[in-house]
């Protein structure tokens, strides 16, 4: 995904249960965050950032979705340990990962594998994408994002 692209419709499962699409935040301008694991420490520096934030970026228009390939029972634990006030969607295909360009080949320790690569898309109210972050710091994501936002 480029900016200028309008995002895809699916966006992932809720803790419902239920299949999220962009189409259910018609007209509100949407921060959807993908992060590689819940409850590792750079994944949980960034998520606790973002909600530090929300209130700013609600203020500002924004809805702050965060995708994983982690299991909906996991968001939940998560969502609850850290007092998150944002939806987390599960992607455990990497269907959605894949769409948006984020499921990538990594390396660690010598070994490639395939894995989300840590990134921040910004659309406005039509859901088209006005930034991307690709080095996000985990510890100050919330800032970055009003940074970058110029709030």
């Amino acid at each position: 995904m480029n900016i200028g692209d309008k995002i895809p419709e699916i966006l992932g499962i809720d803790s419902a249960g239920k299949e999220v699409r962009s189409s259910d935040f018609e007209g509100k301008a949407l921060i959807v965050y993908f992060y590689p694991k819940d409850n590792t420490p750079g994944c949980t520096a960034e998520a606790c950032s973002l909600r530090d934030f929300n209130g700013e970026l609600e203020a500002k228009g924004y809805v702050t979705i965060g995708i994983s390939k982690d299991s909906v029972a996991s968001h939940q634990k998560f969502a609850e340990k850290y007092s998150l006030p944002f939806v987390l969607l599960s992607d455990p295909t990497t269907e959605v990962n894949q769409s948006f360009g984020v499921w990538q080949k990594k390396r660690m320790a010598g070994r490639e594998y395939m894995g989300t690569v840590r990134t921040t898309f910004v659309t406005d109210a039509q859901h088209v994408i006005t930034h991307i972050i690709t080095k996000v710091d985990t510890k100050r994501a919330g800032e970055q994002l009003l940074e970058v936002l110029g709030c």
